[in-house]
């Protein structure tokens, strides 16, 4: 008598009503993307204070690079200008802004509109 009990309760037992799997359960091969963001969390932290710093050094060198390049057309003796007047045409687009930041209102030269 039990099995018949048994099999009518089986038919007339109704679904739970959350039985979906939890949403935000990954399995263990998806961790790497977690830790990649936690690693980059940690790397932006880390470096988030100094950004400034590093862009504002590496603006000091180009603007020294620029003056380096242009100096013999500026009228400043360059023994390495023999070096650097190939380069003048590939920095030539970027001397407008340059010369401005360094506080030149018009372009020094004669030879080049910039301005």
């Amino acid at each position: 008598m039990e099995n018949e009990n048994t099999s009518d309760n089986i038919e007339n037992v109704q679904p739970l009503e959350n039985t979906q799997p939890l949403e935000n359960t990954q399995p263990l091969e998806n961790t790497q993307p977690w830790w990649q963001r936690f690693k980059s969390g940690l790397n932006e932290f880390y470096h988030a204070p100094y950004r400034q710093t590093m862009a504002r050094a590496a603006r000091d060198e180009e603007d020294f690079f620029m003056l380096l390049m242009f100096a013999e057309s500026l009228g400043i003796d360059n023994p390495a200008s023999f070096y650097t007047l190939e380069l003048q045409p590939l920095f030539l687009e970027n001397f407008h802004e340059w010369h401005t930041r360094m506080g030149m209102d018009r372009c020094p030269f004669d030879h080049v509109g910039c301005c």
